[in-house]
């Protein structure tokens, strides 16, 4: 029987999505000028406000006010009657240096016995439904709000936008779970004042429909195009006036969308949350190495749809475990647990290892921070960092470098594929 499968996404200017991403500018900014900087940090917004805090070890000093403040100037938020912005808002910072506890059990005498800087559990998906192997309702859901903020900034088409917006979309998937049809799509946006309800509320469903889905389309390939039939059910700002929203309207912080992060439900999570984590942290490092393995699997062959599971225990360099699930749709006569094992043979879960071949040492996470930490294409781009304490720092880095199909050769021969 037929069923419907849902996914959600949230904008750049979601409280949680900044709070997201003030901590993995603050990560960005650590590792640019120590590159060996350890970095927990967590940051919540509320009306006027920023808290930043959390554990660092590192050989730099930063202006974390300033940097926080950019971010969320760069967001949006430069308006005194959104109640938060950038140059108004109060910062306080209450980081302090990591305990020695847990670094102990991280730094070893060689960095390629660097320990696990956490235990726990990290799931890594790949789905042949989409071009990016993303599960489609949730790459639908990004796009949506990509589009939605590109339009806010550019400002002819649409000129009422304000930062926070969220987007959901329903799927209809056959019993041989391919997409048949979009079901419904929700899209709640936040808006300046209008004199009438009714026509605030007319108007913002017209341009969704008859300017954004549009746009969103045009990024889609055809096959997907034709999901979009004239049946959907649209629910645009279904609670009316939207007005009061980002940090005024409700408190974000760090690390609260983690299923936004990753698959949109899709898969599994193993609970832990990325932004504002150094790659020593499995929790975020081993995540990425998992999509990264799940992403090259399917795209080589072994099977359509593919979940990876591995965990460790911290302090401690191999991974406890590596779990493979095909879901039924391998393409090659293995069983899961020797898919798996294959897999922990082609790809070095150790975690220096991981940091080493995704290069995550880097500064590469801001971008990270909105719209997914999967999905997206790795590209080589050119950053620049500046402080009063350090000068200025500018780096090639390559970003999601755990996107990259740079193992199907590899996984095709072991697995004997063609």
């Amino acid at each position: 029987m037929p069923y419907l499968f849902t996914s959600e996404s949230v904008s750049e200017g979601h409280p949680d999505k900044i709070a997201d991403q003030i901590s993995d500018a603050l990560l960005d900014n650590f590792l640019a000028f120590d590159a060996d900087s350890k970095v927990a940090c967590e940051t919540l917004v509320t009306t006027g406000q920023v808290v930043l805090a959390g554990e660092v070890k590192s050989d730099t000093y930063l202006d974390v006010q300033n940097i926080a403040r950019e971010v969320i100037n760069r967001i949006g938020y430069t308006k005194g009657e959104y109640q938060f912005s950038g140059e108004s808002c109060g910062v306080i910072s209450l980081i302090h240096e990591q305990s020695q506890d847990i670094n102990q059990g991280v730094d070893r005498a060689t960095k390629e016995e660097q320990g696990a800087g956490d235990q726990g559990m990290m799931f890594g998906y790949a789905t042949k439904e989409t071009e990016n192997y993303m599960p489609l309702a949730l790459d639908i859901s990004h796009k949506i709000l990509q589009v939605l903020a590109d339009l806010r900034r550019e400002g002819s088409q649409i000129n009422y936008l304000r930062p926070d917006a969220k987007a959901q979309v329903t799927i209809e998937y056959s019993d041989e779970n391919v997409p048949q049809r979009i079901d419904t799509i929700v899209v709640s946006t936040q808006h300046d004042d209008f004199d009438s309800d009714e026509r605030m509320l007319a108007k913002i469903k017209e341009d969704v429909i008859s300017i954004v889905i549009p746009k969103v389309k045009k990024l889609l390939p055809d096959e997907i195009q034709k999901l979009f039939t004239n049946d959907i059910k649209y629910h645009i700002n279904p609670t009316g006036k939207f007005v009061i929203g980002g940090p005024h309207g409700d408190t974000g912080l760090t690390g609260r969308k983690i299923i936004v992060d990753t698959y949109g439900g899709k898969g599994a999570h193993g609970g832990g949350a990325f932004s504002g984590k150094d790659p020593s942290k499995v929790d975020r490092s081993a995540a990425y190495a998992a999509r990264h393995i799940a992403k090259n699997l399917v795209a080589a062959g072994v099977a359509d749809e593919i979940l990876v599971q591995v965990s460790y225990a911290i302090g401690v360099v191999e991974p406890t475990s590596i779990f493979v699930d095909t879901y039924g749709t391998a393409n090659v006569n293995l069983s899961d647990g020797e898919i798996a094992l294959k897999a922990s043979e082609l790809f070095d879960m150790r975690p220096f290892a991981i940091e080493s071949r995704l290069k995550l040492r880097n500064p590469i996470y801001l971008e990270t921070a909105a719209y997914g930490h999967m999905g997206k294409p790795s590209i080589k781009v050119n950053k620049v960092f500046e402080s009063p304490y350090n000068g200025k720092v500018e780096k090639e880095v390559e970003l999601f470098t755990w996107e990259k199909l740079d193992m199907v050769d590899q996984v095709k021969a072991a697995f004997n594929l063609a």
